[in-house]
């Protein structure tokens, strides 16, 4: 067994996030931020769906909320609030009965009185208390039985007022109630000089602290912390008392004057409680709970259950991140722990780690209108994550792997970290630099080198290509589910040629009524709305503008849509929309793919759907500019398109 060195401690983590915990999987996160953006979503209503969703290893917030509601539940259900009514019945039962015992063998006049005295007793607990107050027991068990109310009334009161209270006087002496007494007397002459303002109240309190700290275990630092620790425990006790009958209410109150035998210390109390609610009446003086439950709970028992549902309902709206400026850092760990458990606290603080580390991390920024917005950083991540996924579809459905794209041509002049399976010649100065400024700290002698260090040349053919990625975005791509799919698309072929193919220009062109240049954030961001017209004649146009203003590069259309043309841009720059298309649609579409075929463009549809009409329209434009037409699945678009290309590339 390892022994602990001498003078060394251990204990839970305090300081900031723990440094054993496992790191946020930050990518996982991001990939489902961004197909969350990509279905339409906006950043933050993303990051929030994904902080109330969770990830693979951690509850979110919806499920830790879940539970919040289950354990207020549970508290209700399995209680109610009669336990010390119970507790002072059975014990006046067990008096009364003992000194029934007593009295009965006695033959005496006075034993007979008595008995009389008992059977007159007046109905209800808390009137028979007050009218026993001042008998005289002739059993021995019966006074002490007697007595235990007294204390046990007192035990309550102070315990639903102040925590701990009540385990702390199990066996309660006169010097006891003296003690409390004087504790009161001074809580309540602080709190009437606070009220006042007065100037010494700060010196009065360190006084009376060191007199009555026993007290208070929250170990209060100042007069206002003390406030508050009171307050929030009266107010508990206090809803607890709303939340019972009448008849309820009135039997306690009556029966807190027998505490301890002594009518001050429910004056005092009454009084504390005035002082405090004065002082804090933002607190929940007035509210209730219905208790539905066969467990009985005490004073101090439901005064903690009452704390409980109001520390739970704090929580709850704290995890509901609901509030204007809300952060995750806002959740009260330690009310979590009390109320959840450690495993509950380790989810939420990994949640927040993983808010942290994206916001630090720069993957999600303002944008100048103050929203949030995932940055160049994460949209670079977020290609890399589609160009992957596309990548393997392409491998399994036999096209070509891009990684090697380029290999065959010369120098581009760039260099990457190499990775598994590339062929590509080593950039030797910059590998054995990467190694020097690795193993330079060490000051040992020697250069070794590492996989790590090794940066591969990149290579690319010289001819450049110009690059008009069409997609449609009318209300039937959303419908159909076909919207995150084009977006993707459109992500990983970004990817490409922004790492792979630089010189290449690229332009994303939308079209649904209308047609636009928009850049790759603004795609990512796009909402899906309803909207009538497939305006393919404008795209077309728009794409040959493209092609125009890069004469050197050869011209490469991809169209992505799922209808037939149903919209056209008339001469003032209004959409003529029409269903079924008019001729006129038709012909200026047709005329637009024209000019592209003299242009020597190569255009590609990926047709969506099964639409006869689509079908044949999309044959007529591959067949008039000397395209092709494929028919690809969802999840096969993104592989569709990004091997198109690359067969294309391939014969620059």
């Amino acid at each position: 067994m390892t022994s602990i060195p001498e003078g060394w401690s251990y204990g839970p983590w305090h300081d900031g996030p723990d440094p054993l915990a496992a790191p946020a999987d930050l990518r996982d996160a991001l990939d489902e931020i961004g197909r969350d953006v990509m279905n339409g979503s906006s950043p933050r209503s993303a990051l929030e769906e994904l902080l109330r969703r969770g990830t693979r290893s951690t509850q979110g917030l919806d499920d830790l909320t879940r539970r919040m509601w289950e354990r207020r539940r549970e508290i209700q259900r399995r209680h109610n609030l009669d336990g010390t009514l119970r507790d002072v019945q059975r014990l006046l039962d067990e008096a009364l009965e003992a000194e029934r015992r007593e009295l009965f063998p006695n033959p005496s006049d006075d034993a007979r009185f008595r008995e009389a005295q008992l059977d007159a007793l007046p109905s209800g607990t808390a009137a028979q208390v007050r009218e026993l107050a001042n008998y005289d027991w002739q059993s021995s068990e019966a006074r002490q039985k007697y007595e235990e109310i007294r204390e046990l009334l007192g035990r309550e009161l102070l315990g639903s007022r102040f925590e701990g209270m009540k385990e702390a006087l199990q066996q309660t002496t006169p010097e006891d109630v003296e003690r409390i007494n004087e504790m009161l007397t001074d809580l309540n002459a602080l709190l009437a000089a606070h009220a006042q303002g007065q100037p010494e109240v700060p010196e009065l309190f360190e006084e009376f602290m060191a007199k009555h700290g026993e007290f208070f275990p929250e170990n209060p630092q100042s007069v206002e912390e003390l406030i508050d620790v009171l307050a929030q425990r009266a107010a508990a006790a206090q809803r607890m008392m709303n939340s019972m009958t009448a008849e309820q209410r009135a039997e306690l109150m009556e029966l807190s004057q027998q505490a301890f035998g002594n009518a001050q210390l429910s004056q005092q109390l009454s009084q504390l409680d005035a002082q405090l609610q004065a002082l804090r009446p933002g607190e929940d003086w007035y509210g209730s709970e219905r208790m539905s439950g066969d467990d009985p709970l005490g004073l101090a028992e439901g005064a903690q259950a009452m704390s409980d549902l109001a520390e739970l309902d704090a929580l709850a709206e704290q995890l509901s991140q609901s509030y204007p400026g809300a952060r995750l850092e806002d959740i009260d760990l330690d009310a979590l722990t009390r109320q959840l458990g450690d495993e509950a606290t380790v989810d939420a603080r990994r949640l927040t780690e993983l808010e942290r580390q994206l916001r630090d991390q720069g993957l999600l920024e303002r944008a100048p209108d103050g929203s949030l917005q995932l940055s160049p950083k994460a949209l670079r991540q977020l290609g890399q994550t589609a160009l992957a996924d596309v990548l393997r579809t392409a491998r399994g459905s036999g096209e070509r792997d891009a990684a090697n794209a380029g290999a065959a041509g010369e120098l581009s002049g760039s260099t990457r970290q190499w990775q598994f399976g590339d062929t590509q010649p080593w950039d030797v100065p910059r590998t054995v630099r990467n190694a020097v400024l690795r193993t330079a700290h060490t000051g040992r002698g020697g250069v070794k080198l590492d996989v790590a260090d090794v940066e591969i040349a990149e290579t690319e053919h010289r001819a450049r290509a110009a690059v008009a990625l069409l997609v449609d975005t009318s209300w039937s791509m959303v419908q159909e589910n076909r919207w995150l799919p084009m977006k993707r698309t459109a992500l990983a072929l970004h990817q490409l040629i922004s790492t792979r193919y630089r010189n290449d220009a690229l332009q994303l062109i939308t079209f649904g009524r209308y047609a636009g240049v928009v850049e790759l954030p603004q795609l990512i961001g796009m909402e899906g709305t309803w909207e009538q017209g497939t305006n393919a004649h404008h795209a077309l146009l728009l794409a040959g503008r493209h092609l125009r203003r890069h004469p050197d590069a050869q011209p490469v259309v991809l169209m992505v849509t799922d209808g037939e043309p149903t919209a056209h841009l008339e001469p003032d720059g209004t959409a003529e929309f029409s269903y079924p298309p008019e001729p006129a649609t038709l012909r200026k579409t047709i005329f637009e793919v024209d000019r592209l075929a003299k242009l020597g463009a190569s255009l590609t549809v990926f047709r969506l759907g099964e639409d006869p009409r689509l079908n044949a329209f999309v044959d007529l434009l591959a067949r008039r500019s000397g395209g092709r037409v494929l028919a690809p699945t969802t999840d096969g678009l993104g592989a569709a398109v990004v091997g198109d290309y690359l067969r294309t590339r391939r014969k620059l």
